[in-house]
């Protein structure tokens, strides 16, 4: 796993410090040939050279923009994202999150930067890409239309940060078409190193807001969105200005008295930067009325645009999905009391060698890789006071929204868990026949085998037995 202020690779082994200091000494600004200004870098099919969604737009540097172009104003806040004509809106709320925890952010969007000192048209960036920190440089020309940013831009006109940040995950990404469609999970982890975990709200654990609590208090970042049972329903917006199809960030939880009882309150965030919940606890709900009037404000003020409460159980009811991405210790503050360690492991699907599909293949799944675990420690803070220790599994593919412009998309992805033979734990190089997955049913796996995303996710907790570890593989 990368860490947090340390070092990063050079991505296309471009060097911000030295391409700068070039611009500089030659009195230029940067024009990057490997992310050109042209309809190539805008997509392939809807964003492509002849749509009509590229029709007439032109590059334009912020200085060309605006009269006095700053990088960040006064902090970079959730409102500086606003959504614009691509369908990333699970990329926004994964930024909108970002800007809840400042330690995350700088990392990502390293300081420094701005339109006066030292300016040469030339931005970084730092994502976290399947093991380590990679540095995207940019050049500033953004996409206009009609006088307009194509794509994210800032409610304050003049700031370009979220705007130069969007730009540089395209480039990593291919195109700025490749981010259409996607989870908040991946841009998440793309801008932690985090391991993520999905819950399902028709089946959510009793201590979900326990959980969701817990999570914002030690800096994860959280998001949700509202199923779609077609493609008409994308992005349709229900009669209490929910939207369908699309990602919203969590960015608090308040518990407070109302009529006698306890109230359980969830705060969140649309990216559009408007189209607000209108139902109870909405901005200017009757609820409000019934709490005390100095909560009422202190709870209102923070507010930013698009943000707005509803209930606990009200979000149960209209949310489909809440995702939650936990930090590595790397990225976690110094003064954390928990940490948890990390461990990665690389592997391939080779067709007629290690591709065994899922389950419904029996003669083939063993030949899959293989990975064994050992799991040493009891959890701290086990449920139901039974002994056992939790982990949390994530599988990647890597690279996969470069291949769009190729006709290619996702692998449809997944795993299962096995607990292994106690004759076999102490051995190495375990690789487990068909025989044994033939008799054996897993004791966890992810949910289905998915193409929707790069990455499938599940949270186990193993039970120890006599405090001698269960093995995984």
């Amino acid at each position: 796993m990368g860490r947090l202020g340390g070092g990063s690779s050079k991505y296309q082994n471009q060097d911000f410090w030295a391409l700068r200091e070039e611009c500089l000494q030659n009195g230029t600004v940067f024009l990057d040939p490997l992310f050109p200004a042209e309809p190539g870098s805008l997509g392939f099919k809807e964003l492509g050279p002849l749509s009509a969604k590229t029709r007439g737009v032109e590059w334009r540097r912020p200085t060309e923009l605006a009269a006095q172009p700053r990088f960040i104003v006064g902090g970079a806040t959730r409102t500086d994202i606003c959504q614009g004509a691509l369908g990333d809106c699970w990329l926004l709320a994964a930024i909108g999150s970002l800007t809840l925890n400042q330690q995350l952010l700088h990392q990502v969007v390293p300081g420094g930067q701005d339109f006066s000192h030292l300016y040469a048209g030339i931005f970084h960036f730092q994502f976290w890409q399947f093991g380590q920190w990679v540095d995207v440089v940019i050049d500033d020309r953004l996409p206009v239309k009609d006088g307009e940013l194509l794509f994210v831009h800032s409610a304050e006109g003049s700031e370009f940060w979220s705007a130069l940040l969007e730009k540089a995950y395209a480039k990593l990404n291919g195109s700025y078409e490749a981010l259409s469609g996607g989870s908040t999970t991946e841009g998440f982890e793309d801008f932690t190193g985090g391991v993520a975990e999905m819950y399902e709200l028709k089946t959510a654990p009793r201590d979900l807001y326990r959980i969701m609590g817990k999570a914002l208090e030690r800096g994860s970042l959280l998001g949700c969105s509202i199923d779609i049972t077609s493609a008409f329903d994308m992005e349709a917006i229900t009669f209490k200005k929910l939207v369908k199809g699309h990602a919203y960030s969590v960015t608090g939880v308040r518990q407070l008295e109302y009529r006698g009882r306890q109230e359980r309150l969830i705060r969140i965030r649309n990216p559009w930067g408007q189209v607000e919940w209108t139902g109870a606890w909405s901005d200017s709900s009757s609820e409000w009325n019934a709490i005390d009037s100095a909560e009422k404000d202190e709870m209102l003020c923070k507010m930013e645009d698009g943000e707005f409460w509803m209930s606990f159980q009200e979000f149960l009811n209209q949310f489909s999905r809440l995702e939650i991405c936990n930090l590595t210790p790397d990225a976690l503050s110094q003064d954390a009391t928990s940490f948890w360690t990390t461990v990665t492991y690389e592997g391939s699907w080779r067709k007629g060698s290690t591709a065994g599909g899922c389950r419904n293949h029996p003669n083939t799944f063993w030949i899959n890789p293989q990975y064994k675990i050992t799991l040493l420690e009891e959890d701290d803070d086990p449920e139901d006071d039974e002994a056992a220790c939790s982990f949390l599994v994530s599988l990647m593919q890597k690279d996969r929204r470069q291949f769009r412009r190729h006709g290619q998309d996702m692998h449809t992805i997944g795993f299962a868990i096995y607990q292994i033979p106690k004759e076999v734990r102490g051995s190495a190089g375990v690789h487990m026949k068909k025989d044994f997955f033939l008799r054996r049913s897993s004791c966890a796996r992810s949910d289905s085998f998915i193409n929707l995303s790069p990455r499938v996710h599940v949270a186990v907790s193993a039970c120890l037995l006599q405090n001698q570890a269960c093995s995984q593989s």
